[in-house]
This record gives structure tokens, sequence and C-alpha cells, in this order.
């Protein structure tokens, strides 16, 4: 039996680019009711344009550091709420830090009131700046608890302590997902990271900004395979946290080409200074999720990026090529 089905789930941060392709993917499982919980700070109301038209889905405008509670029964809480890109969270450090902390306790305490599944939505940058290559979660990381990235590194490694404690001292059933550099539709084009910035330089006829030399590294997972590994872990009974990330490590200018091919050409790369704390190094040891959730990525960063760029081209209007039909990651296990 899908473990899902006629379940009623709460996800928090509901209208951001995750949250929104976790609440299809919940109602395409079968689940009784998806309830979005989102203050749209960062979160977009069009994210939820398809949804709305399922009577299974219910979207609320809240903060969730603001208590909240339900009436009738509850399965799974999902975390999913906080600021993700560093141009969001250097524009929003106290809400950043407080989503992180507030919000996840008070997400904590509506799965326990309920008896509910909590799955927190972690971080491959709870590992900071790696000294440890790839990255597995027995390690602890090289984070700067001061520096401009540290309200959201040390959001995320604080969600995971008040994650821990609940389960040791109140017996919450819980999960911690650790995802690394994601992409897809629905992200913004002016969030700050690499895949839309590049992308979005593409489409205005553009030179590409890489920071620094371009030889750090980063591991691109497609939205899709995301979302079918934090379902996968939902439904487990694995407590401890397991990364979820697409291994494939190339340097930004490696993914530069990509995209420069994916786009059928031009572009030139011009470079600027590397961001304080940025990490040179992030590729995920995926082991954990491939024993314990027979998880690992299916969709190519090829056919992932043409999917992203028709995407965009709708968005802003520009003409659209077909995009390649991606592998369906299935139905939850």
């Amino acid at each position: 039996m899908n473990p899902i089905s006629g379940k009623r789930i709460i996800v928090l941060g509901g209208a951001g680019f995750l949250g929104s392709h976790l609440c299809e993917r919940l109602l395409t499982e079968g689940a009784s009711e998806v309830v979005s919980i989102d203050n749209f700070i960062t979160g977009d109301a069009r994210n939820h344009a398809e949804l709305r038209k399922s009577p299974r889905f219910v979207s609320l405008h809240h903060d969730i550091t603001e208590p909240f509670s339900f009436d009738g029964p509850v399965d799974f809480v999902f975390n999913m709420a906080s600021p993700a890109s560093p141009i969001d969270y250097a524009q929003l450090p106290i809400e950043t830090l407080r989503v992180g902390s507030l919000g996840t306790e008070n997400g904590l305490r509506l799965a326990q009131a309920k008896g509910a599944v909590f799955l927190q939505a972690s971080t491959s940058e709870i590992y900071g700046d790696p000294l440890v290559h790839p990255q597995r979660e027995e390690y602890w990381g090289n984070v700067n608890p001061i520096g401009p990235r540290s309200c959201y590194d040390e959001a995320k490694r604080y969600g995971e302590a008040i994650v821990a404690a609940y389960r040791r001292a109140h017996k919450v059933r819980t999960r911690v997902v650790r995802i690394f550099n994601t992409y897809g539709p629905r992200m913004r084009l002016n969030d700050g990271r690499v895949v839309p910035a590049f992308v979005g330089q593409a489409l205005r006829g553009e030179d590409f900004t890489v920071f620094g030399d371009g030889s750090q590294t980063r591991s691109f997972c497609y939205v899709s395979d995301l979302i079918d590994g934090i379902v996968r872990l939902a439904v487990s009974d694995v407590e401890e946290p397991v990364n979820i990330g697409n291994p494939r490590e190339m340097t930004i200018l490696q993914f530069a080409e990509a995209v420069r091919a994916a786009m059928g050409g031009g572009s030139r790369i011009t470079f600027q200074p590397l961001p304080k704390d940025d990490p040179k190094q992030r590729q995920p040891d995926i082991t954990r999720a491939r024993q314990l959730l027979g998880w690992e990525p299916r969709v190519s960063l090829e056919d992932g990026l043409r999917e992203t760029i028709a995407y965009f081209r709708r968005l802003t209007g520009q003409p659209s090529r077909e995009p390649h039909t991606l592998v369906d990651a299935g139905p939850a296990v």
C-alpha cells in the first residue's frame, strides 16, 4: 500500500520552490489533504496555480514563527520553510534565524501533539566550507558562526539540534534530509543561485558571472529526484540525517559550459571576487541514501537543464523549444 495515500499532510513553506513541488508530489501520491503554510516572504503564490485546482489542497497564509494549531488528524509535517538563497538570507538574516528556530519548534510541537512524523529540510550548508570531501553525514562541518552566511548555516544546524532534542525528549518521529544544490522549474531568476543566474544571463544575452576562478565545485540535483528522496525518507524509519543530492561533481566553469551548450552557445565568462565563506567544494556522499532508501538520482544534468531552461523561457516570454521528457521518479516506497 502507498504509505502517503489517505494521509493528511502539512507542508511548512509550501509556496517555495521545493515546497510547491513537494505538495504536488504528495497529491499525486494520493494524500487526502495537503495543507501549505507560507508567509510568502520568499514563496510565490503562482507556484500554487495548478495545485489550487485540487479540492485536496489548501493554502494558508501564516508566519510559522507565530504559534499555530490544527483541528483533526495530521500524519506528516514537512518543514520546508526558510529563505534559501544567498540573496534572500543576506536581506533577511533575522527572519532566517527565526524561522529556523521558532518556526521549526512550532512545527515540532504540532507533530508532537498529533503524533505525526516530522521531516526537517536541512542543507549541505551545515557542512560549511568542508575539510572532508565528499561530505558524509558523520562529518560535523567547518562553519563560521558569525560570517555573512551564518544566519542560514547556523539556523539549519540549530534546526537539526532541536529536531534531535524533540526526538529524544518527546519521542517525536523525526526525519532529517540534508539537501544539496537542487535546480528546476519554479526557481526565481533573481534568487542569486548559480542555475537561475546563468540561465537568466544567457536569456538576456549577458555574459556569465563566475565568482573566484571558477574552480570551486558543486553537484546539481534535479528537483524531481530530490523530492523523490524526501518522500522516501519521510515514509522510512531512518532517524539519522540523510544526504540527498547528485554526487556528480563539477567545477563552476564546467557548469557554465554545460549551461552554454544547453542554451545553444553564446555568453562569454567574466570573473568577480569570491564571496566570503563561499564553499570551495560541495559533493554529497549518498551511500546512506542508496543503502537505506534505495534512492539515487535518475535525471541527467543535460535533461534537467533542458526542462529548466524551457521553464524560464516560458516565464520570460521567449520562444521555447520542446523539452525532453524526463524519467518519472515513480511512487513512494
